[in-house]
């Protein structure tokens, strides 16, 4: 790729990036993008082959940054639950990769926003269900290892689907109530005390 090459397509990236956020994936017009980016639709097709192509660009970053962080606390709970369930120890990294979490989302949060709440239509529309499955996952093993150790009740199926699903909706929330990140890190503790004390409550610790 040529230097020329590269100013172009950054032209795309950030004409596209304004033209998804102010109109969601739907709504938004290849043209108006290249229109604004200045080139032609030719220019456009060299570098992305489709509109979903340029979108998934557009919320590239925190969307892998946020799977990342998502697949090394899962596997990092699961090797420490393999070895015993501890209550306290697992409150700490519960918070460490909430803040991390909410720190990519407010980095990128138009980004973010426009992922969570605007990319229907595109390949990307269900992300924040993909985020959903991978958690239910490894909480369906966590409260199946606590239920065996302490002796609980162990948490059905829906229970497990309904709390992970409400975990997620409660940072798309932080993301889009919260004026800053400094606003959402004073509620983040609070929500997570309240998430904790859900799955403990219907497994009656």
């Amino acid at each position: 790729m040529t230097a020329t090459d590269g100013e172009t397509r950054n032209k795309l990236l950030k004409a596209a990036r304004k033209e998804f956020i102010d109109k969601g994936y739907m709504n938004a017009s290849l043209r108006s993008i290249c229109k604004d980016a200045g080139v032609t639709t030719g220019a456009l097709y060299f570098f992305f082959k489709d509109k979903d192509e340029l979108f998934a660009e557009v919320v590239s970053k925190p969307l892998l940054a946020i799977r990342k962080v998502l697949s090394e606390h899962i596997e990092f709970e699961q090797r420490e639950y393999s070895k015993g369930y501890d209550e306290e120890s697992s409150e700490g990294p519960d918070v460490e990769v909430s803040i991390e979490i909410a720190k990519i989302m407010f980095k990128y949060k138009e980004e973010c926003v426009l992922l969570l709440t605007k990319s229907a239509g595109s390949s990307l529309e269900f992300a924040k269900d993909s985020f959903v499955d991978s958690l239910e996952q490894s909480y369906r093993i966590t409260t199946d290892k606590i239920a065996e150790v302490e002796g609980c009740r162990k948490v059905d199926d829906y229970t497990v689907h309904y709390i992970t699903h409400m975990q997620v909706e409660s940072f798309i929330y932080l993301l889009t109530h919260s004026k800053d990140i400094n606003e959402a890190l004073a509620e983040l503790p609070y929500i997570i005390k309240y998430i904790r004390g859900g799955w403990f409550a219907v497994m009656g610790l």
